[in-house]
Order: structure tokens, then sequence, then C-alpha cells
């Protein structure tokens, strides 16, 4: 990309991204740290292009994952008028992520490890990074999409800017990443999990799909994460809690039951239980559950509280 290209793609970033770029001078970077015998060439060349013109380097670089997850809709042009800035002149993260809700994917956002960025490369998921390509002090954000790695040369592969294949040595990449907080995401398809999901991680990202209220986005994304992790409560408990938006108590209520089942001491799981039973009629059970909630957080303001707030919706 030209310097003047590169400077219309500079981005606002929150400033905690910055605080940590100090000098890091007798600090290892993570790549001198690489198994180098035990890695492969990887190049995902089937990954589309979009050259990323004036402003457009958010824009571009989420077509570009979009478009690889199965949003075949997903274009630059259309992205810019969801994720773009114009005060700002680039996209926040915030709107990436965002946007990628709307097409309705569960974008994951990484571990700061380059080990987990060749891991998804390895399992066929380019890898959306944000870069600082000026300095600490004066950065120049840029968005760009991993493509590929080469152990041989000791470069990643990336579709940046104007270029539709641009190497860059794994030092030049991991300065311009660690100074942009090694930030990082992936697309998957519908109804796949990343390869590096970690269950906390992973269901924070669904948790926020939920928020959106993308309720059947939200509930694949989490029968997806209880197929992986079956002893995770939470995966069941975001399951109740959409079942109980939708007025299917009867699921609700099965879908907390088994919450409770795999975190006995959580009384929110035990709360919303006594709710999904009350809309189900099933009031002496009701009242019993809210009062295990009080049980466990008898100085919570509403757990506390739990069977006088069901009395007072019998009354």
């Amino acid at each position: 990309m030209s310097a003047w290209r590169s400077q219309r793609c500079m981005l606002l970033v929150a400033m905690m991204l910055v605080s940590t770029a100090c000098s890091h001078s007798g600090r290892l970077y993570q790549y001198q740290q690489l198994p180098a015998t035990e890695l492969a060439y990887i190049e995902l060349t089937d990954t589309p292009f979009y050259p990323q013109l004036r402003y457009q380097c958010g824009p571009a670089a989420l077509a570009t994952v979009l478009q690889v997850s199965g949003v075949e809709t997903a274009h630059p042009d259309q992205l810019a008028e969801q994720v773009y800035l114009p005060e700002r002149q680039g996209s926040l993260q915030a709107e990436l992520l965002a946007a990628s809700r709307r097409a309705e994917r569960i974008p994951y956002v990484l571990a700061p490890q380059l080990t987990d960025l060749l891991a998804e490369l390895a399992a066929g998921h380019p890898v959306l990074v944000l870069q600082n390509l000026g300095l600490a002090r004066w950065p120049r954000w840029h968005y760009a999409v991993v493509i590929g790695f080469d152990p041989k040369r000791q470069q990643l592969l990336l579709r940046s800017g104007s270029r539709y294949r641009q190497s860059m040595s794994l030092r030049q990449f991991e300065r311009s990443w660690q100074l942009a907080n090694y930030w990082a995401m992936v697309v998957p398809a519908s109804g796949q999990l990343p390869a590096t999901a970690e269950p906390l991680r992973y269901l924070q990202a669904v948790a926020a799909v939920e928020q959106q209220q993308r309720w059947s986005l939200a509930a694949e994304g989490y029968v997806v994460a209880e197929r992986r992790w079956p002893e995770q409560a939470t995966s069941a408990f975001g399951l109740g809690n959409i079942a109980y938006q939708q007025h299917d108590f009867a699921a609700a209520k099965a879908h907390y039951y088994r919450a409770t089942e795999l975190a006995p001491g959580e009384a929110a799981y035990y709360f919303n239980l006594s709710w999904a039973l009350l809309r189900l009629g099933q009031v002496d059970e009701a009242l019993r559950v809210a009062a295990l909630t009080a049980q466990l957080a008898p100085e919570h303001p509403r757990y506390g509280k739990a069977i006088q707030l069901l009395e007072q919706a019998i009354d």
C-alpha cells in the first residue's frame, strides 16, 4: 500500500491498545519461540481479495473473512455503511464485531498468541488482524487478513491494502501486531467453532449476540458450545434465557434445571428457573426454588428477595 493510502487507512482505536505498546527491548517476541520443525506451510489461496482503497481497510478486511465464512453478500461498499466512521477516517473493532453479528455470524477475538493465529490458519480460517504500521507514539492503524505462513522463510502471507499477496517477516509482522495489542479475530462458518476456542472467551462471544436479541444465532452458538463443553453450565443457562424470551417456558425449565445440576451453587440459575416454573403454573415448585435462590444469595438485592418477588407476581 502506498504511503498516501496507508495514511488514509488510519483507524481510531481505544487508547488502551497503545497504553501497553511501549518499548519491549529485552523481551522475546513470540515468533522466536515457535517450534519451527513442527510447523507446515499454509496458504489459503481461495481467500477473496478486495483492494483496500481510500478509508476502506476495515470494510475490505471484514468482507474478506465474512465471504470465507459463507456470507456471499458481504462486500466492502455495503459494510462501509456499517463500520466506517467518516469523522474518524476508520473503523473501530467494536463496529467490525457488530457487523459480523448482523451478518448472522459469531465473531471470535483470539487470545493474543501467535500460535493461536497459526492454528486458525491451519484450520482454514483466515485471520483479520489489527496492525500499527507506525510507532507507539505516532500510530498508523491498519486492518489486514493473514492467509498463510511460510516456516522456511519465516514469513506470514497477507491480503493487505492494495496487495493481493503480501509477504511479511514474522519479526516485522509481530512488531506491528504487538503495537496493536495482538488484536485479531476470526469469523467461523455457521455452526462451527474456532479452532482455538476457549470456553469463557467463546461463551462471551455468544452472550454478545444474545444481548443483541439475535435469538436464533445465539441459540446456535450455545448448542455448539454445549456439544464441545458439556460441563459448562453457561450454555444451558443461555439456552434457557432464549427459550424464556420466546415464551417457550417448558424448554426454559429444562435448560435451567440442567444449569442448576451443572452449577448447583449459582443463585441466578435457580432464580430464572423459579420464573419459568411460575409461567408454567407450577407455583409450589416455583416457590421452593425461589427459597433455594434466597438461601444461596441472601444479600443479593433480587435473589435474596426471590420469594417476595414471586409472590407479588402471583398476586
